[in-house]
């Protein structure tokens, strides 16, 4: 293949020219979200290297070690990492995104799951947007080799004053737009702004992602279900109804089948292709569930409704949910809409009874 020639293909979407196609919609833009999607994206490539150099460059555990300098360029950002000793991956995938989203002078406010508080970007670079991401969500696996990702939301500071903690303590339901890019045997980002969801796939060979998965949509019914079974013993009820039936239908259907990675972003990839539904349920030991709200239960259920699916809390729509704490927990249901609807009715009767 020419890779030289593909270069300059016109039929090829890639994320920049998806992303200003976007912007061309709205007359009224001025880019500046346009600009902040691609921080995000250059993000995504800078993790992307390390995790698959992750073993070779000793990047897994603190080695007293210096990186080798790197600098980036993309469009008028520039940031530089260097001279710092070598971190564990997680830490390192939580300052490049820092890094990249203040250079991208469009941010205000930054919630990391690495960081215990949230970030005030400095006046000088400050824009209108907030973000909350998870740097790398299941590192624990990078050892073995599983698939690993960024999670990101993207919500628009309340009004035009000083930012506050109060602008990312948002209903899901407000997010501006949202996504995961997934580190495997490809590099995938999937990403919504609101109108549909739509996957892209890194190609090395040109350094750019290019539209592989237009307008996802997950299947009304799936044949898959995604639990930690080794917690069933601490499930409530309807949980543990909602597993007995995917096992033992009565209605003569088959069973579903269980697959579960451990890994959110790519137990919610698959969910999101092939259909089914992914449960990490409030039990005995986690009453308030395991997930975080912010930056894991909001984003991959924005992208879930807009793939025509559902998501629920055990007790509500998790995209109505008002967080009071920016590492805030739930209990999380989603997929299939009409396996979310089962579980809802389970939840229902449970509450009538």
């Amino acid at each position: 293949m020419d890779h030289a020639a593909d270069a300059f293909r016109t039929d090829l979407m890639t994320i920049t020219k998806f992303v200003l196609n976007e912007q061309s919609k709205h007359p009224e833009s001025r880019g500046d979200f346009s600009i902040l999607l691609s921080h995000i994206v250059l993000g995504c490539k800078f993790v992307c290297a390390a995790v698959n150099k992750a073993g070779l460059a000793k990047l897994i555990g603190l080695a007293g070690e210096t990186n080798v300098q790197a600098m980036f360029y993309n469009f008028t950002c520039v940031f530089w990492l260097q001279g710092e000793e070598q971190k564990k991956l997680d830490v390192l995938s939580n300052e490049v995104f820092v890094k990249a989203l203040v250079s991208s002078g469009r941010t205000c406010i930054l919630v990391s799951e690495e960081d215990e508080e949230a970030i005030f970007v400095e006046p000088s670079k400050r824009g209108k947007y907030c973000v909350v991401f998870d740097p790398l969500d299941g590192s624990s696996n990078i050892d073995c080799g599983v698939s690993i990702g960024t999670i990101f939301g993207i919500y628009m500071l309340k009004d035009g004053g000083e930012s506050r903690l109060e602008d990312v303590l948002q209903p899901g339901k407000n997010m501006l737009a949202a996504g995961y890019c997934m580190y495997g045997s490809s590099c995938t980002l999937v990403l919504s702004t609101g109108s549909g969801v739509n996957g892209f796939t890194l190609d090395p060979s040109l350094g750019e992602f290019i539209l592989t998965h237009p307008d996802i949509k997950i299947p009304k019914k799936g044949k898959i279900y995604s639990v930690n079974e080794g917690n069933a013993k601490n499930w409530d009820g309807p949980t543990a109804k909602f597993v007995e039936k995917c096992k033992f239908p009565k209605d003569g259907s088959p069973a579903k089948s269980l697959r579960y990675i451990g890994s959110m972003v790519a137990d919610v990839h698959r969910t999101l292709l092939y259909g089914g539904v992914f449960l990490y349920p409030a039990d005995k030991k986690s009453p308030n569930g395991k997930l975080r709200v912010l930056y894991e239960v909001f984003p991959m259920s924005f992208l879930m409704e807009q793939a025509g699916g559902q998501s629920f809390t055990g007790k509500e729509r998790a995209l109505d949910l008002v967080p009071k704490k920016i590492h805030e927990r739930s209990p999380i249901f989603l997929g299939s809409y009409d396996d979310v609807e089962e579980i809802k009715a389970l939840y229902a009767a449970e509450e009538k009874a």
